[in-house]
């Protein structure tokens, strides 16, 4: 994904722990141009986070025939891209589970009122604590470019810092967004695993997360966080091309911070992609080991003692 559908994912998980919320697919719009210039590539990108739309964002995101590519590799257990940028992508499947459960309302709330009701400082630390380790482990590890890097560094800043300020440890909100949550999670249909995933294909797969997508993203609102609004906020610009080769310049808010980043795109059969989402991409296609089949336990999934 974009370096911001990573936040928007980063941030998803953080809020969805404790709360959830309601909203539906804005429609698209009918007829966009293809993007013919480097920037505009990113801008499409952006749009279709903004719309929810998992769908069009997949299949701007890599040319034609990778898409296809990574089609085959979903149907055969081997990837669930672009789903695998989320953080803890391989827990997904077992999180869908855990909220869809019978009596999750009641368990995970009991679950909350217990190690999270009223703990704001404790939360403020661990969010403090957190955003320290996700930083130190961005520059040291993981497959990632050093635009990606100096990228993800400012946006673990801006989460950690929203998060300490965040009323995460408010049970009246939780009382009031958590069951939303869950009722998304059900209304997916992706519950049962990642056999589930499989079976469904990434397409229909897709078409069933988006409205949870914007189900999170209402529940981040509630929380004091306008994803849509920071999305609005982007601006783009190049910077220099070469060919084709280019590198842009994208600027936005996230949870109040200004974000600066440079980002090289790169120019196949007159469509320009994300060189690093490309990389990424061609690494989920090329894997071989097939996931597990078996529907997921959730480990660490909060259980009601």
């Amino acid at each position: 994904m974009t370096s911001i559908a990573r936040a928007i994912a980063a941030l998803t998980l953080l809020a969805a722990l404790t709360a959830g919320g309601g909203c539906q697919r804005a429609p698209a719009p009918a007829f966009e141009p293809t993007p013919t210039q480097p920037a505009q590539a990113v801008e499409q990108l952006i749009r279709d986070l903004r719309h929810d739309d998992l769908v069009s964002y997949s299949r701007h995101a890599v040319p034609p025939a990778l898409h296809a590519r990574l089609d085959q590799a979903w149907n055969e257990g081997r990837t669930r891209w672009p789903l695998t940028d989320l953080p803890l992508d391989d827990r997904l499947p077992a999180f869908i589970d855990a909220l869809a459960a019978p009596g999750a309302e009641k368990q995970l709330l009991t679950v909350y009122q217990r190690q999270f009701s009223g703990a704001s400082a404790e939360l403020r630390s661990a969010a403090a604590t957190l955003g320290l380790f996700a930083t130190q482990y961005l520059r040291r590890e993981g497959d990632y470019s050093a635009q990606e890097r100096a990228h993800y560094v400012q946006i673990v800043g801006a989460i950690s810092g929203w998060a300490q300020k965040a009323p995460l440890g408010d049970l009246q909100r939780a009382r009031q967004t958590l069951p939303q949550l869950v009722a998304g999670a059900r209304q997916t249909g992706l519950a049962g695993g990642p056999a589930r995933f499989r079976e469904l294909g990434m397409q229909r797969s897709l078409e069933r997360m988006g409205p949870f997508f914007g189900r999170v993203k209402r529940v981040l609102l509630a929380y004091g966080l306008d994803l849509n609004a920071d999305l609005a906020t982007a601006r783009t610009g190049l910077i220099e091309q070469n060919g084709d080769h280019a590198r842009i310049r994208l600027q936005y808010t996230l949870a109040g911070q200004l974000i600066e980043a440079e980002l090289a795109v790169e120019r196949h059969d007159g469509r320009w992609y994300l060189t690093d989402a490309l990389r990424h991409a061609e690494a989920e296609a090329a894997r071989t080991a097939p996931e597990s089949d078996s529907p997921a336990s959730a480990p660490d999934a909060p259980v009601a003692r």
